[in-house]
């Protein structure tokens, strides 16, 4: 049988305004469970997960990274991009990596991929892997509209493709026995999100689907959503099929709880959380 081995990695904070992440929900209704500070500004985890499998290392999102980001990285409240020492701390160095899968191109998911070199320039950060990125989503981040150009930054991903290390996907695809990636469109076009079977059960990373455990209620849906109503009904398959299945799902920007089962007791469901 082959082994899976899978970690929760981070590249750090940062911070978004609360009423941004929870769209149309009243501030009234989610300020006593939230901690904002004096901007509004609610603290995110950029998660990333190292999985290891078939002999190859595979990195699912890549944080934001170390670049300037145009001078707003105080803006965002950024602090020291930690995922490269993540890695090493599980010794995996940045030359090791095989694969990097990105859920989709917004900065604090693909920021990661590249890095400035000493002489200045632009390079890939995983220098010998292959980037899965699906083709829609590629294609939205070369060309945003009004509303989201904000989300993208060209130097995140564009040497990817200058050094030949990006594949693009069309739709649902295996990347290896055991690790699939699923689109889900909503929140953004070409959005997917991970497929682990790990030991006999599912683990799924949910990229910006669910972004934390707070999303879990369904019209929790950040005012970024490009396509709300889809994304909803796409939380509601996805999340009645995890309760029902079993699976550990894992949110890319959960704080105080990154993991979790979603079990039900008495009529009610929740999380329950764990350490991953």
């Amino acid at each position: 049988m082959m082994t899976t081995s899978i970690r929760l990695l981070s590249d750090g904070t940062l911070k978004r305004d609360g009423g941004t992440m929870f769209g149309q929900i009243p501030k009234m209704t989610w300020e006593n469970r939230i901690v904002t500070d004096r901007r509004n500004r609610m603290t995110l985890s950029m998660n990333c997960l190292l999985i290891q499998v078939a002999g190859k290392n595979i990195v699912v999102d890549t944080g934001v990274g170390s670049k300037e980001m145009g001078g707003l990285r105080e803006d965002y409240g950024l602090g020291p991009s930690r995922l490269v020492k993540s890695l090493k701390n599980v010794g995996v160095s940045p030359n090791q990596v095989d694969y990097v899968l990105l859920s989709h191109l917004h900065f604090e998911h693909c920021g990661g991929c590249t890095k400035l070199d000493r002489a200045g320039s632009l390079v890939p950060t995983f220098p010998k892997a292959t980037h899965f990125v699906q083709k829609q989503a590629w294609e939205t981040a070369l060309n945003p509209n009004e509303r989201f150009q904000s989300s993208f930054f060209k130097d995140d991903f564009m040497p990817l493709e200058e050094w030949n290390q990006l594949q693009l996907l069309d739709g649902e695809e295996e990347i290896l026995p055991g690790l699939s990636v699923v689109v889900t469109n909503g929140p953004s076009i070409g959005h997917q999100i991970v497929v682990i079977n790990h030991g006999g059960e599912k683990v799924v990373f949910m990229g910006d689907l669910v972004p934390t455990a707070h999303h879990l209620d369904l019209p929790s849906i950040p005012a970024l959503d490009q396509f709300p109503e889809e994304t909803l009904e796409k939380k509601r398959d996805l999340l009645n099929e995890a309760e029902k299945d079993g699976w550990l799902l894992v949110f890319a920007h959960g704080v105080d709880r990154k993991a979790g089962y979603l079990e039900s007791y008495k009529g009610t469901t929740y999380l329950r959380p764990i350490d991953l």
